[in-house]
């Protein structure tokens, strides 16, 4: 490859090569020229020039590749324009020519091809340069293209776009022309070639005013045919097309209204134009409206989706102020498109267009507005939530019955309600605390409107209310118990309303499944009431029949809802639960066969929906409380179960008698059913396999089910590498909601909360916003596949045969679409069962077994369906897992085989293809071994095939599933699988992009076979290295975004393997653009290859990013990067051109601003190791830079507290603070201020700079040598110069509104205090630099201790405080005072007995905020008794009457505060206090008892505790126990164990023994004394590991404390056994923990007791001897 590496062609060398490799150097010369022409020296390149033009020039002759001619094209255009242009018309008259040439022979098409590249380069290039001759070229192009095949049509296209581009508005005159010829291939049956001519039509309307003017609606329509029948591709290219053409209508460039006198179309036209492809599809415009009155045929949902898309881009090049100001208008309208007739024809097409609509809502929404603006629109949406439910109320309020109407208006009005309230659960969830302002302004009645709705006749409806209130909750978490309140209190009010006991009943439910995400849960007390709740509803449903359903549903859906809040809260219901789930279904035999004989329709429905909810709730509890789970309860569990499976086989005959209208609760039962057996045991009910598998059977096979259904978990059930061949990589996109239910054979994207009302209390799905349950007849199949898949590995073989055998049968008397939808289901439930066997480690049966499931594999290995074959390839592969002996492996692979050498039709290739592949991948390198070569070869001569491009997918997908499974064994075919590879990169047409990506994985699957041999310099190895570098090449260079990521991916394997071969220069400038692509995939992968190489040369990255920001800054190109333009953050998602705005904070300021706008999770998380990798190596170096980063983020300007201000007000603001809009100003700016996460690691940042530079250098932590250290070097930096930034950044944090954010400032605020509290102030001696902050201290405190703050941030607020207080830097006793006040008040809270006042929160929240405060003022008196007593020693010397003047000294000498200030501050609360902690430690003590001993512990819980929080309480009490401990241990210390302290005083329950008597005093002592001791001993035994150093000082002081005082030591001496278990517990605690600090505090408490011990040594007689020894050894 180096002999490519000259300015002119190396023609020997290129002679002397094989046919084979010669466009491989060719290509590697023209990527080497590409790379010259940069750097070059003009001179150089025009002594060349005439041979160099020769030379590229005859290659275009030579029938070149896509990518050569793409870069043959480039670096002739970049000759010409770095050198002379004297011959540049006669090689664009050569092209020409070339164009103009008759021959149509497929040999001389890449000639044709390259010629029109080179076209279209000159032009781009070098534009107006090439004066007039354009007429003629365009028009030579536009010939060309009505006779050209579909791969001419999409480069000629291309190439007219680049001739647009580079001549701007000088080719005027040949608009009108190229809009006539592309208009007419814009429905063109190639989906590449529509896609070339939406990006030629999106160039030309930059320039052509018709195009948004007088042609603006035949443009629209046109784009609305082109959405007909699409793919993926073609939807993002047309609906960028549209969308950006109906912006510049609305708001055109202002050179083009300068220029004419242009008629501006109104925001009505331009959304009323993109409404009817919506609503009307391609159709066109209906004259009249008869055809609307008739409903007429539904819309494509490829269109609709498509115009989905094209609002988005719509809204966002308008950007993001244009949209708050017009916010209501863009509203109104996609809330009517939802509401129309036309979009809701069918219950699937409404959830269909109900997912658009909120698509486009959330995309605009989410990502274009900043806080402030999303609270602004939260408004709106709770206006026209109340004007639909206004309207709704007039029509059900209206008895008189004139308003015919109004029952459609109520129907559609459903539809609206929902995206309405989807929406706004939405954005109060994202805005979280910051959403506040909304709940406390009366006048908005954001609670009011949505509760409203829990009363709307559609359960739809009241089902997104309910979601809407959880996610409010969610959000603001003190919300949560008063909520529930409201909406119990509202049940129990009105209880005679269907609609009211089935609303509200769905908002507890919502709100109960939430509390998971509020950590501070909701009080024990709130589960009995919702308990009651429902067994009042469950009790009265007999009573109305009115209400009877409503009751019962509602009843057992709270009831489910309530096991969502874990086992300590069910268990005390359990009894109960068990009971009424017997209740509910009959209990014998004889009672179920008198049950058919009785009741009539309704009867059954409501039996059977109770049912259902019974089955549900013990789902929920199943998979919700596992602890509870014990044999007895599982025992009691299956009655109730076993007679439902045989109520199953009752249930036909009675749906026979009732009605079919019974059959959906009969389903429903079902459905149940299946989930809770999935989730038990099988073995609990293998008696009852036969009646149910029977029914699992027959419920996937259809045989009682007339209706083709298919189930959803085939695609799950694949492998996901195979995620190509079924198209299901679409999950990975940006428009994965709208686009799943374009899926074939997946209902993915049907799903929604009213086809199961039992997941509004679930978890939500990862990745979804919402829960999405599938439609009843899906869900039923897709849990009887689930099922079936559990227990097949516990069926007997014949049983296993015989289902085989009929599932054979099946699919054999089904017919046409039918059998499909058989097959289909089938595959899924065989995958299922297989994948069971492997997970249980059985086997699959004897061998007729085996035939029987292989026979129904292979049979589906030449399936029309691709999906089908996918399902086989996977059922083989698993087959071969699971049986895994040699010859049935052999045997599989041979019948393959010998298929593949016969057969020449597509399906069977691509079937036997993918099922080597899939064996090789499920039994490995070495279990398929023997098979490698034969697979290898036939795979190769496969992927060769070019008359099949779907041929050369599977067969490159199944030969990358060999290399990946092969490992080491395939390093002898890397070489040939290599040199394909390349050649079908340079062979391939770009629009087959499934080959592509295929060849990526195939090249990444090579680069990690032969792996760190790559470092490697032999020639072979050499030759390897520069192949896949040159096939990146290849790839990084394609116009799909997919084959772009899989180029990244393998150049960061190479990187991984190589580093050194591996140019950053030109990586990272590449990856830094795919930050921006409109592809999730490709910025996941850009994200992901830069944690990478940040991990080793994070400042290199670095350098490169700022370098293509200068690059970009010089040169001004901004179809590449723009550094002028700032763009909305979704901007570049939607339009043509990449935009990356890097400024002076580099790449860490984009990955910032690209975690204000992403949701993807993985790709959230790969930013923050990026950017934490970044900060590990760099932050130090460059501190300022980091700080400012951090700085910029914190400080930014965000949403007020208020949201009363009027709307010129608010748009006046919001120019300058939240946005950058399309316009020229405000440039550095981002276009939305950071959200609320983003701020939160940005504080989290801001403590890890703290922490690295701790360890960095000792310097940055004192300001006399950090100022000397800057005099000497200026650019160094260090930390404690921005002492008054980190002050500034962690008060801001700490008083935000959102309450993760003020845990994070918090901490920051602590870390500061704890790292800066002992630094001195040169310029003042005997003061310290944190004291110019006392005041932003105390102010950042503060509005912690407020009552309505959460107990978290009380808490950690606590912690800060005595931080803070024992730090020593505050010297003035009334700043002093201030923080100690808000300790006060805390202790004040922590008085009130359990339960006194409003509870918002759980008990445990109350303790763990208790705890904090008792731990808070612990610390506080640790450190003033420390203060107190070095205090006392030093002035020993002096005379004891001059203690006054030396504490005036010192005053005077150091401005400190007095030495006894503290302890005087604590003093009037020690009473008090030591009560309190006393009965923590009691708490605690008890709380640390082995599981056995748990009937010690007091039924109605400790002091601080309730019996139902018992398990979280023991994590608060572990946090606090050991400063509380020492604390006790100085005041009894300092009190003589409370000697002068009234009885009743000490404990907090009623004192044992007589109060006031000797007896009792002692009694007291020793009690006091085996708590602490107790409680040092227990600990010190087995100190855990995750505890922190600080306890294990804390008790050693402690003990030290203790032991100092006269009476513990009597204690100590006189119970000798203790001292000798208390030095075994030192001595091994001396040999085990490591820090000096731990060993010198041991030897310090030692010292106590021996003194004692030699003073007491005389022995009892009923001591054994070896004690003495073994003290003595110990002493």
């Amino acid at each position: 490859m180096e002999l490519a590496h000259s300015l002119l062609l190396n023609e020997d060398a290129l002679a002397q090569i094989t046919e084979a490799k010669r466009p491989v150097f060719i290509f590697e010369w023209l990527r080497f020229l590409d790379k010259v022409f940069i750097a070059a020296n003009k001179v150089d390149v025009k002594e060349k020039q005439k041979k160099l033009v020769e030379q590229l020039t005859g290659l275009i002759s030579s029938a070149p590749g896509p990518p050569t001619r793409k870069l043959l094209a480039k670096n002739l255009a970049t000759l010409y324009s770095i050198g002379d242009t004297f011959t540049v018309f006669q090689t664009l008259d050569k092209c020409n020519d070339i164009i103009k040439s008759k021959d149509d022979t497929p040999a001389y098409l890449p000639t044709k091809l390259a010629a029109v590249a080179c076209v279209g380069a000159f032009y781009e290039k070098m534009g107006r340069m090439l004066g007039s001759s354009f007429p003629e070229t365009i028009n030579n192009l536009l010939k060309a293209l009505k006779s050209a095949e579909s791969q001419g049509r999409g480069e000629i296209l291309l190439s007219l776009q680049k001739v647009l581009s580079g001549l701007g508005g000088a080719a005027a005159s040949c608009h009108r022309d190229i809009y006539k010829n592309a208009r007419s291939i814009l429905t063109d049956r190639s989906m590449a070639v529509r896609c070339a001519v939406a990006k030629c039509l999106l160039e030309l309307q930059n320039e052509a005013m018709f195009m948004w003017t007088t042609e603006l609606e035949n443009v629209a329509t046109l784009c609305f045919k082109a959405l007909e029948g699409s793919n993926y591709g073609v939807r993002v290219a047309v609906s960028k097309l549209l969308g950006t053409v109906m912006a510049t209508a609305l708001m055109p460039k202002q050179a083009a209204v300068m220029r004419q006198n242009v008629k501006r179309a109104t925001l009505e036209e331009v959304l009323e134009l993109m409404a009817t492809g919506f609503l009307r599809g391609g159709s066109g415009f209906l004259k009249s409206g008869g055809e609307m009155l008739k409903g007429g045929a539904s819309v494509s949902r490829e269109v609709r989706v498509g115009v989905t898309q094209a609002y988005v881009v719509f809204v966002t090049t308008l950007g993001g102020q244009w949209l708050e100001r017009n916010f209501a208008t863009f509203l109104s309208h996609v809330l009517e498109l939802v509401a129309h007739p036309r979009a809701t024809q069918t219950h699937v097409e409404a959830v269909y267009s109900r997912r658009c609509v909120s698509f486009a809502l959330r995309a605009t929404l989410g990502g274009l507005l900043g806080e402030k603006a999303q609270i602004a629109a939260t408004k709106e949406l709770c206006q026209a939530i109340s004007k639909q439910m206004r309207a709704v109320e007039a029509v059900v309020n209206d008895t008189s019955g004139e308003n015919k109407a109004g029952a459609a208006d109520v129907s559609a009005s459903q539809h609206v309600m929902v995206c309405a309230l989807k929406e706004l659960g939405s954005l109060v969830q994202s805005l979280s605390a910051t959403a506040s302002p909304l709940i406390q302004e009366p006048s908005i009645g954001l609670l009011e409107t949505v509760t409203s709705v829990l009363l709307h006749p559609s359960m739809a409806a009241r089902l997104a209310a309910a979601w809407c209130l959880r996610c409010v909750a969610v959000a603001l978490p003190y919300q949560l118990t008063p909520l529930l309140d409201r909406c119990a209190e509202c049940i129990n009010n009105l209880k005679s309303s269907p609609e009211a006991v089935s609303g509200y009943s769905f908002a507890m439910a919502a709100l109960l499944g939430g509390v998971h995400q509020c950590p501070l849960g909701i009080p024990h007390s709130k589960g009995k009431m919702v308990v009651s709740i429902a067994e009042d509803l469950l009790r009265t449903a007999a009573q109305n029949s009115r209400l009877s359903l409503q009751r019962t549903q509602a009843g057992w859906l709270l009831l489910g809802a309530l096991m969502t809040l874990g086992s300590s809260l069910v268990r005390y219901h359990l009894p109960k639960m068990l009971l009424l789930w017997r209740n509910v279904f009959p209990r014998s035999q004889k009672e179920l066969e008198a049950e058919k004989a009785r009741g009539d329709s309704f009867t059954w429905q409501v039996t059977l929906e109770g049912r259902a909810g019974a089955l549900c709730a013990m789902r929920s509890f199943v998979a919700h409380c596992p602890e509870l789970l014990t044999e007895d309860v599982i025992r009691r569990l299956m009655t109730p179960i076993e007679c439902a499976m045989t109520m199953m086989s009752h249930v036909p005959a009675v749906i026979k008698v009732h009605g079919a209208h019974l059959k959906a609760s009969a389903a429903m039962v079902r459905l149940r059913l299946y989930d809770i057996l999935a989730l038990l045991p099988p073995k609990t009910y293998e008696g009852s396999f036969n009646a149910l598998l029977r029914e699992l059977v027959a419920e996937f096979t259809l045989t009682d089910n007339s209706a083709n259904t298919t189930t959803s978990l085939l695609r799950s059930l694949c492998h996901y590498d195979d995620s190509v061949l079924m198209g299901s990589w679409l999950q990975e996109t940006d428009h994965k909601s709208i686009e799943d239910q374009l899926q074939p054979n997946s209902a993915s994207g049907s799903g929604a909360l009213e086809h199961d009302p039992s997941s509004i209390y679930l978890r939500v799905p990862v990745g979804e916003s919402i829960p999405g349950p599938l439609p009843l007849g899906v869900s039923v199949i897709d849990a009887s596949v689930a099922l079936f898949g559990v227990v097949f590995p516990h069926v007997s073989f014949k049983h296993r045969l015989q289902m085989l055998d009929h599932f054979a049968e099946c699919i054999r008397q089904a017919k046409g679409v039918r059998q499909q939808a058989v097959q289909l289901n089938i595959f899924t439930a065989v995958l299922s069962a297989l994948k069971g066997l492997a997970e249980n480690k059985s086997t699959l049966g004897p061998e007729e077994v085996r035939k029987s499931a292989l026979a129904l594999v292979m049979g589906a290995l030449d399936n029309p369906n691709p999906i089908l074959r996918c399902a086989a390839g996977e059922a083989l592969g698993r087959m071969a897992q699971v049986v895994g002996e040699a010859s049935f492996i052999a045997r599989m692979a041979q019948h393959s085989f010998d298929k593949l050498k016969s057969a020449r039709d597509v399906v069977s290739r691509t079937g036997h293809s993918l099922a080597l592949g899939c064996l090789h991948r499920y039994v490995g390198g070495i279990g398929s071994g023997q098979h490698l070569k034969t697979s290898v070869s036939i795979l190769l001569a496969l992927a060769q095939d070019g008359s099949s491009h779907e041929v050369q997918t599977w067969a490159l997908h199944s030969l990358a599933l060999i290399v990946d499974s092969s490992g080491p064994m395939y390093r002898g075919y890397v070489e040939p699988t290599l040199s394909l590879v390349l050649t079908l990169l340079l062979t391939v047409p770009p629009s087959h992009t499934e080959v592509h990506q295929c060849l990526g994985r195939c090249l990444g699957a090579l680069i990690t076979t032969v792996g760190p041999e790559l470092q490697g310099n032999s020639a072979t190895i050499s030759t390897i290295r520069s192949s896949c570098l040159v096939g990146c090449a290849i790839m990084q260079d394609h116009s799909d975004s997919l084959v772009q990521a899989a180029a990244i991916s393998c150049l960061q394997q190479l990187h991984m393997f190589a580093p050194r071969h591996v140019n950053l220069s030109s990586l990272v400038p590449c990856l830094c653009v795919h930050l921006c692509s409109s592809h999730l995939l490709l910025r996941r992968a850009a994200v992901a290859c830069l944690r990478q190489l940040v991990q080793r040369e994070a400042a290199e990255v670095c350098e490169y990013a700022m370098s293509l920001a200068r690059k970009a800054g010089d040169t001004k190109d901004s179809s590449t990067i723009s550094m002028s333009t700032p763009s909305p953050p979704l901007f570049c998602r939607f339009m043509p051109h990449l935009y990356l705005n890097i400024t002076e904070t580099g790449l860490e300021g984009v990955l910032f601003g690209m975690l204000d706008r992403e949701t993807d999770r993985k790709l959230c998380s790969d930013i923050h190791d990026t950017l934490g990798h970044m900060l590990s190596s760099l932050a130090v170096e460059k501190l300022a830079h980091w700080l400012k980063l951090c700085k910029d983020v914190l400080t930014s300007p965000i949403c007020s507290n208020s949201v009363e201000e009027d709307s010129e007000k608010k748009d006046e603001m919001d120019d300058d603070i939240m946005f950058t809009g399309l316009g020229e100003d405000d440039k550095s700016k981002p276009s939305v201020a950071p959200r609320w996460v983003t701020r939160v690691f940005a504080a989290d940042c801001l403590c890890r700079i703290i922490h690295l530079c701790e360890n960095a250098d000792k310097v940055h932590f004192d300001l006399a040598a950090a100022r000397a250290a800057k005099a000497k070097n200026p650019k160094g930096d260090l930390l404690v110069l921005h002492l008054s930034d980190l002050i500034r950044m962690a008060f801001m944090a700490a008083t935000d509104n959102s309450n993760q954010l003020r845990m994070a400032g918090l901490q920051a605020l602590e870390d500061i205090i704890k790292k800066f509290a002992a630094v001195p102030e040169p310029e003042f001696p005997g003061h310290v630099i944190l004291e110019q902050y006392q005041a932003n201290v105390g102010a950042a405190l503060r509005p912690a201790f407020s009552p309505d703050t959460p107990s978290d941030i009380t808490a950690k607020a606590c912690q800060v405080c005595s931080t803070w207080i024992g730090s020593g830097v505050v010297s003035d006793l009334n700043d002093l005072r201030r923080v100690h006040n808000l300790l006060v008040s805390s202790l004040d809270k922590v008085q009130t007995g359990k339960g006194t006042s409003i509870q918002l929160y759980s008990e445990s929240a109350t303790t763990m905020e208790k705890l904090a405060v008792l731990k808070a003022w612990a610390e506080v008196f640790v450190v003033a008794m420390k203060i107190k007593k070095e205090a006392e020693a030093r002035p020993a010397r002096p005379p004891k009457n001059s203690e006054e003047d030396e504490d005036e000294d010192v005053g005077e000498e150091a401005g400190i505060l007095p030495p006894d200030s503290l302890i005087t501050l604590v003093q009037p609360e020690l009473p008090v206090l030591s009560r309190l902690w006393l009965a923590a430690l009691r708490d605690y003590a008890l709380l640390t008892l082995p599981p056995e001993f748990a009937s010690q512990l007091p039924p109605d819980g400790g002091a601080f505790y309730t019996p139902e929080t018992i398990d979280t309480a023991r994590l608060h009490y572990r946090n606090s126990w050991a400063p509380i401990l020492h604390a006790v241990a100085l005041w009894l210390n300092s009190t003589g164990f409370g000697a002068n302290e009234a009885p009743e005083d000490t404990t907090p329950g009623p004192v044992k023994g007589p109060p006031g008597s000797t007896k009792s005093q002692e009694e007291l002592v020793k009690d006091r004394m085996h708590l602490l001791l107790g409680i040092s001993i227990e600990f010190l035994c087995f100190p855990r590991p995750e505890e922190p150093i600080e306890h294990v000082m804390s008790c050693l002081q402690a003990l030290c404390t203790l032991l100092e005082s006269p009476c513990a030591r009597t204690h100590i001496a006189q119970d000798q056994l203790l001292a000798v278990e208390l030095l075994n517990v030192l001595h091994r605690l001396l040999l085990t923990r490591d820090p000096p600090s731990v060993q010198l505090q041991v030897t310090a408490v030692v010292e106590f007791p021996i003194p004692l011990l030699k003073h007491y040594l005389h022995w009892p007689s009923w001591l054994p001897k070896h004690a003495k020894h073994c003290s003595c050894s110990v002493i």
